[in-house]
């Protein structure tokens, strides 16, 4: 089969196509014939390190969906043609998040991931995919979509009448955006390009600041909500963003902290958290338990995830390219 994998060059280099043996599932694992493989910040990340050589042969990426073409023995929940999406973490099916979960993060430092043709895994780190989607659009879900969910409902019980600031409009703030919308919650979307604001605004967005235009994006948003503030707010700018979304926050709200998209600085002062009696939820992506509930959620609420750009899989470090360029609106998918 085919498959890429990371090695000791670095950047664009690091990613090489490679034929190599089909694996072969054991007791209590499935294979599945990968249709579609999507792209988040940290693959950029994580390219960025291969120069070192200590990520050397892995397959990349942690998100994507197929169709089980092999079960091994004693598998009770899945059959060969069910329509499957593997969970960012493969061992954190329930229950509360716990350290040791992190050395099973698809595509990461020690677990392949799902930029191959096919891939082998447990059948309890897999989710069925809701019917109304398509294979690429269920393999935008693992990362982006699950985070959202974690964050600001399975944890931060965002819900009608609640206030969301989402930064920008990448993966994870369209999906938040999405939920806002559907639940009845009203949408603050900052960017920095007019253009997708408005295609913000289509999706459910209420408050549009263009950042680059409104630099002092926090008094701006002050002002339209009359003083209160944002009750939710998915902070994923990192130490460019958190001292303007600490002002932002209202009283008894929640800092959905995310992202070091402006990369990791200095520490913001956190004592406005203490006077409005607010809160910071850190959230690493979510349990195959999360996945599945926001499926059921996508599924009720006729929610289909936000595609830009498909690429071809002999094609996908332009993938990577694209989206080390910041221009995308939603997800960047590589079809197989």
């Amino acid at each position: 089969m085919k498959a890429y994998h990371l090695n000791n060059h670095p950047g664009a280099r690091g990613l090489v196509q490679v034929d190599v043996g089909k694996p072969e599932p054991a007791r209590g694992e499935v294979r599945i014939r990968v249709e579609a493989a999507s792209l988040n910040y940290r693959d950029l990340l994580i390219l960025d390190r291969v120069g070192g050589g200590e990520l050397n042969g892995r397959v990349p990426l942690s998100d994507g969906a197929g169709v089980i073409d092999a079960v091994g023995s004693n598998v009770a929940q899945w059959k060969v043609g069910d329509r499957v999406a593997a969970s960012f973490f493969r061992d954190w099916i329930s229950g509360p998040f716990r350290s040791s979960y992190v050395a099973s993060s698809l595509g990461g430092n020690t677990t392949d991931g799902m930029l191959a043709e096919y891939v082998v895994l447990p059948e309890t780190a897999l989710v069925a995919v809701p019917a109304h989607l398509t294979l690429i659009e269920a393999a935008t879900l693992p990362c982006a979509g699950v985070t959202a969910w974690h964050g600001l409902i399975a944890r931060g019980g965002m819900g009608k009448g609640d206030t969301l600031l989402v930064q920008g409009t990448g993966g994870v703030a369209l999906f938040g955006l999405q939920f806002a919308a559907a639940l009845g919650a009203r949408a603050i979307v900052i960017s920095s390009s007019d253009e997708k604001l408005a295609r913000a605004r289509a999706l459910g967005g209420s408050i549009l600041i263009n950042y680059r235009d409104t630099p002092d994006w926090d008094v701006a948003l002050m002002k339209a909500t009359d003083g209160a503030g944002a009750s939710h707010i998915l902070e994923l700018g990192g130490p460019g963003t958190y001292d303007r979304s600490l002002r932002s926050v209202a009283s008894g709200g929640k800092i959905v902290q995310i992202g070091v998209l402006t990369g990791f600085g200095p520490k913001p002062d956190l004592a406005r958290l203490q006077w409005e009696n607010a809160d910071i939820i850190g959230v690493t992506v979510g349990s195959a338990e999360h996945f599945a509930a926001m499926n059921r959620f996508l599924t009720d609420k006729a929610i289909h995830p936000i595609v830009d750009r498909v690429y071809d899989f002999d094609d996908a470090p332009e993938a990577f390219a694209y989206l080390r360029t910041g221009s995308h609106f939603g997800k960047i998918v590589v079809k197989l």
